[in-house]
């Protein structure tokens, strides 16, 4: 099977994922030495790094490193089966040091990430520096339905404080607005109709927030009524997933979505400042296909595959930060790269960009970035690290399809040996009885049982050594 001749929707029909299928992962907060994803290469050694390009807040005048440090990914220790889970403290302590002495100086957290860790050791961390030497940023993670009570939603609040070590919060989000099926009702739910919303405008007023906004996902009636309301909420940022893929075809990779040229552009019309999340769209922008590595290696092959896209997130004027979670120094290192400086794309090279998106969305991968949400599914089931393997054989042309074809025995050995190794038995998709309980949180909005039990029927056809035909 040549991977660049696959016929997109033969394909697509034929492994039962519709047309919302897309985007490759990258590891998120996991043992520190399962090092999967890696951005940085050894191309990049050559190059030096100078000073940090910086954005100006025109809210509050903060001067704010264009590279944004996103706590979502830190590194966890290596424990045995059973054991509780751990962050490294150490390693993120280190990690926090070289990106503040390498210019960093927004770090993005929130009481989701990393299972409930994130802010206790991003606040350990950042502790140990100066307070005017960085702006956090955290939210109102309230996806629950028995979190969106005013005394749940606040006790929530309260606790970053204390998770964070800070008396006041320099950037505070509403986290995951219009992720829900009827966006707009549990907007009202989850912020208005509990008075949640009100409060938090007067914790800015009294300056315990300094900046206040939201994290869009999903419902654009949810976006559009936000800005429309702008006057009353007074927006000082959003929060918005922004690439060079999502520009023109993120309705494409799953229908629930908006172009990032829509968003930006609504936010530039009011002159609200852009944080943009996802540059490389959980990972696919740097783990690219074969053909897509080489044709941006061959237009710069000093940069890494990442590099382009982080230059491409920075090269909007709006845009106050890109938030990258760097689970390792390589990943550190190779963005400060990209922006100490910042060395903006010319008309050609966005065009380029824009010519490698159109044939990216080719290749049908499953749209999950690894955010874990979806975690812990009740059964064990490793929902993220299966759609990972998928995704990776999908851009590695390792999808078995025709037992004729000359790479079948190949490409089969390498799905289910990867599969077993990937993920425990215990933890693959055969033991997902559909319960459903994880789809609500998915902010990409994917059907995953119907994922999962469609990557389980092909796992067992192909032990089977039988032509793969999901249904």
């Amino acid at each position: 099977m040549q991977k660049d001749k696959i016929d997109r929707r033969s394909f697509l029909r034929r492994l039962g994922l519709g047309a919302s299928a897309a985007g490759l992962t990258l590891t998120g907060c996991g043992p520190a030495g399962k090092k999967m994803g890696l951005i940085s290469d050894s191309s990049n050694s050559g190059l030096e790094l100078g000073e940090m390009t910086y954005r100006t807040n025109h809210n509050t005048g903060d001067k704010v490193s264009i590279l944004g440090y996103g706590c979502m990914r830190w590194p966890f220790k290596e424990t045995k089966e059973g054991e509780p889970e751990e962050i490294d403290q150490d390693e993120v302590n280190r990690l926090v040091d070289y990106a503040i002495e390498h210019g960093v100086n927004y770090f993005d957290t929130s009481p989701a990430y990393c299972r409930g860790m994130s802010e206790t050791a991003t606040g350990i961390a950042l502790s140990r520096h100066p307070r005017d030497k960085f702006y956090i940023a955290t939210k109102l993670s309230n996806f629950a339905p028995q979190t969106w009570s005013r005394d749940e939603s606040l006790k929530m609040y309260h606790n970053s404080f204390k998770k964070l070590q800070v008396d006041y919060i320099d950037y505070l989000l509403l986290h995951g607005v219009g992720m829900g099926e009827d966006g707009m009702k549990e907007f009202n739910q989850r912020y208005v109709d509990n008075g949640v919303l009100d409060f938090l405008m007067k914790e800015r007023e009294a300056g315990r927030i300094r900046n206040l906004g939201f994290s869009y996902h999903g419902d654009v009636a949810v976006f559009d009524y936000l800005l429309e309301n702008q006057d009353k909420y007074n927006w000082d940022f959003v929060q918005i997933q922004l690439n060079y893929l999502d520009w023109h075809h993120a309705k494409e990779i799953n229908p629930r979505n908006t172009d990032a040229e829509y968003l930006y552009t609504e936010l530039k019309k009011r002159n609200i400042p852009a944080v943009i999340m996802e540059p490389l769209l959980g990972g696919r922008l740097s783990n690219v296909p074969d053909h897509i590595l080489a044709r941006l290696k061959e237009k710069e092959p000093e940069r890494s595959v990442a590099s382009w896209a982080f230059r491409y997130a920075g090269n909007f004027p709006d845009v106050l930060t890109v938030l990258s979670g760097m689970t390792f120094m390589e990943h550190l290192k190779d963005n400060l790269l990209s922006y100490s400086p910042l060395k903006p794309l010319d008309d050609e090279e966005v065009k380029f960009l824009y010519e490698t998106a159109d044939l990216m969305v080719q290749y049908p991968t499953i749209a999950c970035n690894d955010c874990k949400y979806c975690m812990p599914c009740p059964y064990g089931i490793d929902i993220p690290a299966i759609l990972l393997h998928y995704n990776k054989c999908v851009n590695q042309g390792n999808i078995p399809q025709d037992s004729q074809d000359a790479n079948y025995r190949e490409a089969r050995q390498a799905f289910l040996v990867g599969y077993d190794r990937s993920v425990p038995k215990l933890r693959q998709a055969s033991h997902c009885i559909g319960c459903g309980q994880c789809e609500p949180h998915c902010p990409q909005n994917i059907k995953i049982p119907d994922r999962l039990h469609a990557i389980d029927d092909f796992v067992e056809k192909i032990k089977q050594n039988k032509e793969e035909v999901l249904a």
